[in-house]
C-alpha cells in the first residue's frame, strides 16, 4: 500500500517514494517530493492564481515525458480548477495550485510546473513580461549573461525592472512586472526589444527562431508572452539529465558569470539560497512594483 500523508487536514497517498528518477544523481522521488514541501512558501506565492499546465515524467527524464493543460484523470474534487480560454471557440479547465495540499497532490504525479504570464481571473492580460535567453550551442548561460546585461539596462531605460532566473536547463530568463496590459500588446513590445538586441549585440543575440541560425548565439524568445504560451515556473524542478531547478539568481551572479556551471543549481541548493536571499522574484507578486508597459 502507498503511505497516506496528511497535508492540511487532506489525506494524500504518495507512491514509489522509493523510486529512483534522476540515475545521474540517485536522487529519488520522496526526495524531490521533499523538496517541494520545503520550499512550498517561495514556489506557491508563484503559482497562486495561475492555471497551471504539466510536462509529467512519471519515469524520469529518460522515460515516457507528456505535456498535458487539461485537467488530470483523478484529480481530487477539492483541487481548484478554473475555465480559461483555449481557443475562440471553446474553453476549457486547467488545476490551480493555491496550497501545499495542491502543490503536494500535484508533485506526486512527477511534473514540472508551468504557468502563463497572466493569471486565472484574468485572462490574456499579462501582470509580468518574460524573455527567454536560449544559447545555441556551443554558446552556453555565459553568452546568455551577456545578452542580458544588455537587456536589463534597455528595459531600465523604458522604466522596468528586470529579474533574473535560470531556466533550469541551459538559458536564462529574465522577467519585468507589469501592469495588467493584454498579452498581444506584450508580445509586440518583447519582439521589439529582441530585434533591438539583435541590432546591438551582432553576432550573439538573435530574434528569430530557425535553427540553421542559431549555432553560438543566444535566441531571446519573445514568444512566450502569447497568451497561449506558458513559461518554467520559478523553483519548479526540471526533467533534466539532474535534478536542475528553475532559480531566481541575483545579478551579482549574472554579471559574474565565466563558467556555465557557476549557474547551475539542484535541489539541495534552494534551501540555503532562499535562506540567505529570500525570494528573489518576489517582486514580481508585488503589485507596487508593476510598471505600465511602454508605448512603442
Amino acid at each position: 500500500m502507498s503511505p497516506i500523508t496528511e497535508v492540511e487536514g487532506r489525506r494524500l497517498p504518495l507512491t514509489h517514494l522509493d523510486k529512483v528518477l534522476y540515475p545521474a544523481t540517485g536522487t529519488t522521488k520522496g526526495e524531490v517530493l521533499h523538496y517541494y514541501a520545503g520550499t512550498a512558501g517561495a514556489l506557491l506565492a508563484h503559482l497562486y492564481g495561475r492555471p497551471v499546465s504539466f510536462l509529467r515524467y512519471p519515469d524520469g527524464p529518460g522515460g515516457q515525458r507528456f505535456f498535458t493543460k487539461n485537467v488530470p484523470p483523478g484529480t481530487p474534487s477539492w483541487v481548484r480548477t478554473a475555465e480559461v480560454p483555449r481557443s475562440r471557440t471553446r474553453d476549457a479547465r486547467q488545476v490551480l495550485v493555491q496550497d501545499l495540499s495542491s502543490l503536494m497532490w500535484a508533485a506526486n504525479l512527477v511534473v514540472e510546473f508551468h504557468t502563463p504570464q497572466w493569471q486565472a481571473d484574468a485572462p490574456a492580460l499579462a501582470d509580468r513580461l518574460v524573455l527567454d535567453l536560449d544559447p545555441g550551442d556551443p554558446a552556453t548561460v555565459v553568452e546568455c549573461c551577456t545578452v542580458a546585461r544588455w537587456l536589463r539596462e534597455r528595459l531600465s531605460a523604458d522604466g522596468l525592472t528586470a529579474y533574473a532566473k535560470t531556466s533550469g536547463a541551459k538559458g536564462l530568463h529574465l522577467l519585468a512586472p507589469l501592469e495588467p496590459t493584454p498579452s498581444d500588446e506584450v508580445s509586440a513590445y518583447a519582439r521589439t526589444l529582441a530585434v533591438e538586441a539583435e541590432a546591438a549585440l551582432p553576432g550573439l543575440a538573435l530574434h528569430r527562431m530557425k535553427r540553421a541560425l542559431r549555432p553560438g548565439k543566444v535566441f531571446v524568445d519573445h514568444s512566450q508572452n502569447a497568451a497561449a504560451k506558458t513559461t518554467a515556473t520559478p523553483y519548479t524542478v526540471r526533467a533534466r539529465d539532474e535534478p536542475t531547478v528553475s532559480t531566481p539568481v541575483t545579478w551579482e551572479e549574472v554579471e559574474g558569470c565565466t563558467d556555465p556551471a557557476g549557474l547551475v543549481f539542484r535541489i539541495d541548493d534552494i534551501g540555503p539560497r532562499l535562506g540567505r536571499y529570500g525570494d528573489l522574484l518576489g517582486p514580481l507578486i508585488n503589485r507596487n512594483r508593476a510598471r505600465p508597459l511602454p508605448r512603442t
